[in-house]
């Protein structure tokens, strides 16, 4: 492939980095060089990635959707991908006094010399982040600032599905699963060069908008009613669709990544292998964003899962993998996925684990293939409501018999330690809802005494706060206030630690509601938004979803200035409930969800707070509840049985 004569390889700036790594904390984190990692040609490739994970390496690195597209673009010919992390702010102090710009690990190349900046969010508090990325790139932070000598910055992950509070700093958004995506998107940009670059960067993101699952900010214009609601959200461009769709993979053995899973040289969040063994989630959690954006749910064959994890054990070296999906036992052939993986691994170093499961898809067959080899970690369960009402609410069918029930076969069988995931400030939710959990932890401490006569038993209860996410029933709720989280907590913990009993076998971990106010402020915020996050940014706001480097204090009073004169403030993004006919910042963008369907969801939750008995079931396993994905996207839930076996191999 030619060299690119508009784009001449840009200089490493590793002379310039590596005489100063020894001055800040964690140096191995940006000298690149790990295992499986990729270093091309500049000029082998004519449409060069920059990928970015918005966080610190530790975080950043085993981020699978990263892992995945890094992968499938430097598998095909002419395309160059390399990665980018946060930088610490010792190392950000530096790079700006020596003018060192934002680099990549794999190579150490000028994040600005690329055509493409694409950045992964699964959480909406990365974004300042990105500005001090954008910034260190020298890559304007407005994009209609950037000319031709700047990377098209595109927006992926689940927090693209309302990018509108970072509008004015990207130039793009890609809806859905990346896979093919990145693909399209690359011969786009590939053919658009090839011509010469006709029409500038307008051409080329009219272009990617044409397609329908790429969603371009600047042709789209937002008016405002007087008391600050969205009048609308109108097309500039006569070739912008109305609606932008989101993207689906239906055929996940076809896409079996990643292959060569990158190995870490500094310490990682999570130092194992993990495979994606399906996708989506029909469960109907009311709270949770994940399982509405993926629908359908799409299952990967028990041989591929089973051919992925033996090439990637020997290709990586680690010794645990992870079997991930949003809700894993529910895989149909998991007990014989199970079962093929134990006999495989028997007697090897290899460890297998579900990082999470559902009560009432647990059984203590599958736990014990899955510790054959002799590692029992802890078990960990997601019951999410203290009560019984509040599982209701929203719509996590899970009774407290199940529970007990449960637990008491884990105890019974060995297990010394359940970790029990909670959720504070549900919609409808009541302080005793909240107490309740107290009242489960006691009940599953007792039990476990009960069935293995011994007092060595530990319960963690660990409580995240509830925020309101785009695209599910809640979408319209009022999100509790952080004032009333902390008191609601702090009567929980008071009310376990003062049990002499049970106190002490009880572990409670919770954070204080302050951070969720403001990720409610970004998950359902719409571009006036994008003046809090600058000023946070400009005021030293970096790693906001680290409890050590968030500041409340300064997060409210940058909405406060950002929002002088507009007829909102903080409180009008998060603690207000949202009515039917309120235009939301995110409507003119597909999930395949009817909106329709997600309202009679969400006054079904409001009933069954009022006492009524509904449940919506799984539909995999029901009819068809007409949730919309399915004839919207043209997909339909993928399934097995396939009858598959996965045969063992001879342990060596």
């Amino acid at each position: 492939m030619p060299a690119d004569v508009i784009s001449p390889e840009p200089a490493s700036v590793f002379p310039l980095l590596e005489p100063r790594l020894s001055l800040v904390s964690k140096p191995i984190q940006y000298v690149g060089g790990e295992l499986n990692s990729t270093v091309k040609e500049w000029s082998s490739a004519d449409v060069r990635w920059a990928l970015m994970y918005p966080d610190a390496y530790e975080v950043g690195l085993p981020n699978q959707g990263v892992q995945i597209l890094y992968e499938i673009l430097n598998e095909r010919d002419g395309i160059l991908a390399e990665r980018t992390y946060s930088v610490w702010p010792d190392l950000e102090a530096i790079m700006r006094k020596d003018g060192i710009p934002q680099f990549t690990v794999d190579s150490h190349r000028p994040v600005r010399a690329f055509d493409l900046f694409g950045l992964s969010f699964s959480t909406e508090l990365g974004y300042t982040n990105m500005l001090n990325a954008l910034d260190l790139a020298g890559i304007p932070l407005h994009a209609v600032d950037r000319t031709e000598e700047d990377p098209i910055v595109i927006a992926g992950g689940h927090a693209a599905f309302n990018p509108e509070p970072i509008a004015d700093f990207i130039d793009a958004a890609v809806l859905g699963d990346g896979e093919e995506a990145v693909l399209a998107i690359t011969e786009v940009v590939r053919e658009w060069k090839a011509e010469g670059r006709p029409g500038g960067r307008d051409e080329l993101l009219r272009r990617l908008a044409i397609s329908g699952n790429i969603y371009v900010p600047k042709f789209y214009d937002v008016t405002y009613a007087a008391d600050g609601h969205i009048e609308a959200v109108v097309p500039n461009h006569p070739d912008a669709p109305w609606r932008v769709r989101k993207h689906t993979l239906m055929d996940l053995d076809a896409w079996p990544y990643p292959a060569k899973p990158l190995v870490p040289l500094a310490e990682t969040v999570h130092e194992r292998f993990s495979v994606e063994i399906f996708r989506g989630c029909t469960r109907g959690c009311r709270f949770c964003q994940a399982g509405m954006i993926t629908r359908p749910v799409r299952e990967r064959s028990i041989n591929t899962i089973g051919d992925m994890i033996e090439n990637g054990i020997r290709k990586s070296g680690f010794e645990e993998v992870g079997l991930l999906s949003l809700s894993s036992a529910d895989h149909t052939e998991i007990g014989d996925l199970a079962k093929g993986l134990a006999d495989r691994y028997e007697g090897s170093n290899v460890s297998l684990s579900l990082p999470s499961t559902r009560v009432d898809a647990f059984n203590i067959t599958l736990a014990n293939e899955f510790s054959r080899n002799g590692r029992r970690s802890g078990l960990t369960f997601a019951p999410e409501g203290g009560s019984e009402r509040m599982r209701k609410v929203i719509n996590k069918m899970v009774t407290e018999d199940d529970l007990i029930q449960t637990v008491s076969a884990a105890y019974s069988h060995g297990w010394r330690q359940v970790k029990l995931y909670f959720m504070c400030g549900l919609p409808e939710e009541t302080d005793d809802d909240v107490l309740q959990i107290a009242e489960l932890a006691k009940k599953v401490i007792a039990k476990g005494r009960e069935v293995t006569g011994h007092n060595d038993i530990r319960c963690t209860v660990s409580i995240g706060g509830f925020v309101p996410k785009p695209h599910t029933p809640f979408q319209w709720a009022a999100q509790l206030d952080h004032e009333t989280t902390d008191e609601r907590l702090k009567k929980l913990r008071d009310t376990v630690r003062d049990d002499r009993r049970y106190g002490r076998a009880i572990g409670f971990r919770y954070h204080d509601g302050k951070p969720g106010i403001i990720e409610g402020l970004l998950s359902r915020g719409d571009r006036r938004v994008g003046g809090i996050i600058e000023q946070v940014w400009r005021e030293g706001g970096r790693f906001d979803g680290w409890s050590e480097h968030f500041s409340y204090a300064r997060w409210a009073e940058a909405a406060g200035v950002a929002l002088d004169g507009t007829g909102v403030d903080l409180d009008w993004y998060t603690t207000r409930s949202r009515a039917y006919d309120e235009i939301l910042p995110w409507d003119h963008l597909d999930s395949g969800l009817d909106k329709d369907w997600l309202w009679a969801d969400w006054e079904d939750a409001l009933a069954v707070a009022n006492g009524e008995d509904i449940e919506v079931e799984d539909c995999r396993w029901t009819p068809c509840y007409d949730c919309g994905v399915c004839p919207e996207m043209g997909t339909e839930i993928q399934v097995g049985p396939t009858g598959q076996k996965l045969l063992p191999l001879q342990v060596v």
